[in-house]
């Protein structure tokens, strides 16, 4: 109701201008009664001698009769005032004493009714106009500052972000601890002829602390910071986005030494000459002025142009050639060590249970962004909190990178006994088959309870982050993936559709290890098709197909003999294991979920047999 009430005030004040103007209008035009009755000199003079008139009102060429109070009639007359009195005596009216008063009055305007007809509507109109422009500008209208800057400045006495808030990324850190000297003492580089960079490109996935490390710059230094994003220079006016550049530079160079910080960098430096006029007109004229700005920096302005982006192979070669962004950083997703620091400066602030152990959280996040592993810790906190728990301990953490990982529990999920089973004996064979091949890495998790669009699923836990895999280790992760499908196979004689993800997983994988990693005999060292992937992203755009349809049915043959090897591997492994299988299935149905712990009891110590594939 508060924030109602404005706007409640201002529509009231509308209606009652609307009800003052309408009521002037009808205070104007109004008649007046009836009025006095027009009539002729002659029979004026005749009423008068009849005694009906006893005050005449001559003003100008009109004369009125009065009976009273009342205006009874009114004539024309065009003399002047001696020969009205002789011609009221001609008719036997005397003026003066014992007969009619007449009473001449000066001729002229009706100044105060002008005065209601003019400036009463020009003050209405003055406070309409006033109220529309104070709503206009209150709801955000800025038609005059388009060309102004938007940039948001954190000064450099506010709290700030330091090195010590960015764990991880120490190769970064390094790179950058030069911008931060150059701003501190500028003359020890100048001394010895070197000039620092003017602009630091930031290239990264989302969420590795890009923008992050850009705050923690302008912390160490101390200087002040001016953040925006790139798609706050782009507006529907041609010129606009130019000319906030031009205001943004101005603004840092009165406060330099600064650094600037522009955030998704490629909403303006795309490509030029990717599209023809329309939209692009006005994204390529404030491109144009970013570029001229840095050129035009002197070598004593100390402004430093930090920016962000996760599409490098889309900017315009002009912003990235020396002299502009002449220093590109890449900050990449963070290995197991970095996971760990990261994972200690999010929990600093958050209660932990004694013996809780970081580096096993760690272990299971690969792939896992600096922003991942802060929402992990944030998830941690909320789940001990609905637990009604006073510290997070290490089941909270675990449950929390697996909700990040595949989504919340969906315990409420209706599920018969027969697909519980059949969920149960798939997981099992993957278990099984993981712990029997000698590369596959070690079963951290198990578990039955539906997770997001999986309806079970099975947590590995890698002794190293991993960034070359060799033909053997590609070869027992598609039998891992098909030791679902072998399970239920061997078990119920009967496949499903549960076996669906690791089916397309297992396809590409094959198709990768033929066409991109050289590891068919088959086919030889060579690669096949032209692939455009987003960088960073992984996802691919489109393949440009370089080989023969004799050479693609070879590719065919050699994905289907592959996987039907890895298959026939899983299915020996399970046969030979079928005991070990029913009674982890067995576990399984029983607790739904079954940890590390509990498959060591089962299984002992991880036997490992020679497979050929």
């Amino acid at each position: 109701m508060q924030n109602l009430a404005p706007r409640s005030w201002q529509s009231n004040i509308y209606y009652l201008l609307l009800f003052v103007a309408a009521l002037a209008l009808l205070v104007l035009f109004m008649p007046e009664g009836a009025g006095p009755e027009e009539v002729g000199i002659t029979d004026f003079m005749m009423h008068a001698r009849q005694g009906e008139i006893d005050r005449i009102e001559q003003k100008e060429n009109t004369l009125t009769g009065f009976a009273g109070d009342e205006q009874k009639y009114t004539a024309d007359y065009y003399g002047g005032t001696n020969d009205l009195v002789a011609i009221l005596a001609e008719n036997g009216v005397a003026v003066g004493e014992g007969g009619l008063a007449l009473e001449v009055q000066a001729g002229g305007q009706d100044w105060a009714l002008i005065a209601i007809q003019v400036f009463l509507p020009i003050g209405l109109l003055a406070v309409l106009f006033f109220l529309f422009f104070r709503s206009a500008k209150g709801a955000g209208s800025q038609a005059f500052s388009f060309g102004k800057s938007r940039a948001r400045l954190n000064n450099a006495d506010r709290p700030t972000i330091t090195f010590e808030d960015v764990a991880g990324t120490e190769e970064a850190k390094e790179e950058v601890g030069e911008v931060v000297d150059f701003l501190k003492s500028p003359d020890k580089f100048r001394s010895l002829g070197g000039r620092i960079p003017r602009g630091v490109l930031l290239v990264g996935p989302p969420g590795t602390g890009k923008t992050l490390l850009a705050k923690a710059i302008a912390g160490e230094a101390k200087v002040p910071f001016y953040s925006i994003s790139g798609s706050e220079f782009v507006e529907m006016f041609v010129g606009v986005g130019a000319a906030r550049v031009r205001d943004l530079f101005e603004q840092a160079k009165r406060s330099s030494p600064c650094i600037i910080f522009i955030d998704e960098i490629d909403a303006v430096g795309r490509h030029r000459g990717a599209g023809l006029g329309g939209g692009h007109d006005e994204r390529e004229q404030t491109l144009n002025q970013i570029l001229s700005e840095m050129d035009g920096f002197d070598t004593n302005t100390k402004v430093i142009v930090v920016a962000a982006t996760n599409r490098p192979d889309i900017l315009d070669p002009a912003l990235l050639r020396p002299g502009r962004f002449d220093r590109h950083i890449v900050i990449d997703l963070p290995d197991v060590r970095e996971r760990f620091a990261i994972l200690k400066v999010h929990t600093k602030d958050k209660p932990l249970a004694k013996g809780i152990d970081l580096e096993v959280i760690a272990k299971q996040t690969p792939g896992f962004s600096g922003a991942d592993l802060a929402n992990l810790a944030n998830e941690a906190a909320l789940l001990a909190g609905r637990r009604n728990l006073k510290k997070i301990t290490g089941q909270e953490m675990e449950d929390a990178a697996d909700r990040v990982m595949m989504g919340p529990e969906r315990k409420s999920r209706v599920i018969t006994p027969r697909e519980k089973e059949i969920t149960a004996y798939h997981e099992s064979g993957h278990v099984l088959v993981a712990r029997m091949l000698p590369t596959s890495d070690p079963v951290h998790k198990v578990s039955i309870i539906a997770r997001g669009v999986a309806g079970g699923w099975t947590k590995f836990l890698p002794s190293e982050d991993r960034r070359l895999w060799s033909r053997s280790q590609l070869n027992d992760q598609i039998a891992t993936l098909l030791g679902g499908r072998a399970a239920e196979e061997i078990h119920f004689g009967e496949i499903t559709t549960g076996a669906q993800s690791d089916l397309e997983r297992a396809t590409k994988l094959a198709r990768k290890m033929i066409t991109e990693y050289g590891m068919s005999d088959r086919l030889g060292l060579r690669t096949f098709g032209q692939r455009q992937e987003m960088v960073f992203l992984g996802k691919e755009i489109s393949e440009q197909r370089d080989y023969s349809d004799s050479v693609a049915h070879e590719i065919d043959q050699e994905m289907h003999n592959r996987i039907q090897r890895a298959y026939a591997t899983a299915k020996r492994i399970l046969e030979q294991n079928t005991e070990k299988l029913q009674q982890l299935a067995t576990l399984l149905i029983e607790m739904e979920t079954v940890g590390e712990d509990d498959i060591e009891k089962l299984f002992g110590a991880p036997a490992v047999q020679p497979v050929t594939t």
